[in-house]
């Protein structure tokens, strides 16, 4: 994207964060964008699209910093844990993303493309490698405990019930005993100190 689109999309986010989709205008986005109307329509194929648009965008960006920052010779188990992590830090340090993956994940096709990426990937690596004792016909219900604890974890964070640090290491160690790993181990893959999310492209 342009530099001006992603103010556009930017702004959008915040808007939809705030407002629900269907609320907003083109005179409130570019407002927020800092932009000219004319400059929204030429910038956007419609007005009524961009609430799509802006979900894929961030499913795809989300999830090539997730794979960019793991070293694919990495613990699946591992992997599973920082991913988790990156989501529930990411919601501290920028709440307006936050507050648009909590209130529209759970239920936009979209952003769901969220859970089918690379925390699948760790998943079924975790299966092939045993670390996880659950059968993969399960995969899709342990798919959806981990993207319902991730979101609930977030709204912690986003809610100052608790800090990114505990919500993120409390989560992954739940998750991780529930997927088969040993109480200790969870406890201490969970406390690992997480890297940074690589950047966006």
């Amino acid at each position: 994207m342009t530099p001006v689109q992603k103010r556009i999309h930017q702004a959008a986010m915040q808007l939809f964060a705030e407002k629900g989709v269907g609320d907003i205008t083109v005179s409130e986005l570019a407002q927020v964008a800092g932009v000219a109307r004319g400059t929204i329509y030429n910038n956007l194929s419609s007005v009524e699209s961009l609430f799509e648009e802006v979900a894929g965008q961030l499913s795809a960006e989300m999830n090539r910093r997730v794979v960019n920052s793991a070293d694919p010779q990495l613990d699946p188990a591992q992997r599973l844990a920082n991913g988790i992590r990156f989501y529930i830090r990411r919601a501290h340090d920028e709440p307006q993303w936050g507050s648009f993956i909590t209130r529209y994940a759970s239920s936009n096709k979209t952003l769901q493309k969220l859970w089918s990426g690379p925390p699948v990937h760790d998943v079924l690596s975790g299966i092939a490698q045993s670390r996880y004792s659950f059968p993969e016909e399960q995969l899709t219900s342990v798919m959806s405990l981990i993207g319902g604890a991730v979101l609930a974890a977030m709204l912690l964070v986003l809610e100052g019930h608790k800090t990114w640090r505990v919500a993120g290491s409390e989560t992954t160690e739940l998750v991780l005993r529930a997927l088969g790993i040993a109480p200790e181990e969870a406890r201490s893959i969970a406390l690992q100190e997480l890297p940074p999310l690589a950047a966006a492209d």
